[in-house]
């Protein structure tokens, strides 16, 4: 019966509903895990009598079997949507009632992970990008901007809204205004001082109320052109597509974290508010040890 009512519910979907042909394909193979799913489950043939007296928790038994296979969020909300548009079938072919199916709640999809470059390709960048520029204000510049995300891990918006007056004495810490208008404070190392230095010396406007970082007619920089800088070097040497500035931040926080500093830490210098936010720089960290791995051992 499952394989006849799969029929049905496929020429259903195609028919009536006119769905386009990659929907039909894609929906088909999770109903038929669940149609598969559930004669295991239940002990009895699949007809929509037996689909109509599931409950809750046999939704959430077959999406939890599919996490347990290594479905990730997004894999089992497209199952769950599969279940929704089968159920609409079976509600108008067969007044079969859907509404325990309407209790679970959509797997919510992950946040991507950080991107970060590897330590070789961040500190090019960081010495680099001045190269590009013909005036050696814009040299300066641009080298100071890129050192400050990739030193300090600011973000691009908490960095050009600096003024030089927010610098800190030869010896003290830089305090960074950042979402929420929260305050952190970010230690300068000094390969960074010392490309400010340089930048400072080149400032065409260096009174303490000015803008830090300027553009090319005297006002405060905007992101879309040291975005635009970062896009035109990456592209030029070769770079890959994520390197981007915020991407300096990411690699800030990861090359600190597999250099053994503690996630607590690594959360106070990003200003993030929730360490479980901080935690995902474990999972690339992860990642990128499981990559070497499988590229160096002899029996990966």
């Amino acid at each position: 019966m499952s394989e006849a009512l799969l029929a049905e519910y496929r020429g259903w979907l195609g028919g009536e509903c006119r769905a386009g042909a990659k929907t039909v394909e894609t929906y088909a193979p999770d109903v038929r895990a669940f149609l598969a799913f559930c004669a295991e489950h239940t002990g009895e043939a699949v007809t929509p009598g037996l689909l109509g007296g599931l409950r809750a928790a046999d939704f959430r038994a077959f999406l939890a079997r599919a996490a347990l296979r290594g479905d990730v969020n997004a894999t089992r909300a497209r199952k769950l949507s599969a279940l929704k548009s089968l159920y609409r079938y079976l509600r108008r072919r067969h007044g079969v009632d859907d509404a325990q199916l309407s209790l679970i709640a959509r797997p919510k999809p992950r946040p991507p992970l950080p991107k970060a470059l590897p330590p070789a390709d961040a500190l090019r960048v960081v010495r680099e990008i001045g190269e590009d520029a013909d005036e050696p204000w814009i040299q300066a510049r641009d080298t100071a901007l890129m050192a400050l995300l990739y030193g300090a891990g600011l973000r691009i918006a908490e960095a050009l809204a600096l003024d030089i007056g927010d610098l800190p004495a030869a010896d003290g810490a830089l305090r960074v205004t950042g979402k929420g208008n929260k305050q952190r404070i970010a230690p300068l190392l000094p390969a960074l001082r010392a490309a400010l230095a340089a930048w400072l010396a080149l400032h065409p406007n260096p009174g303490r109320g000015e803008p830090l970082f300027i553009g090319a007619r005297g006002g405060r920089l905007n992101p879309g052109v040291a975005q635009k800088r970062l896009r035109d070097f990456r592209r030029l040497h070769g770079l890959p597509e994520h390197a981007t500035p915020h991407a300096l931040r990411h690699s800030f926080a990861t090359h600190l974290l597999a250099g053994g500093a503690d996630l607590r830490s690594i959360q106070d210098l990003l200003g993030h508010a929730s360490l479980s936010t901080t935690q995902r720089y474990t999972e690339v960290e992860a990642g990128q040890l499981l990559d070497i791995w499988r590229r160096a051992h002899p029996r990966a």
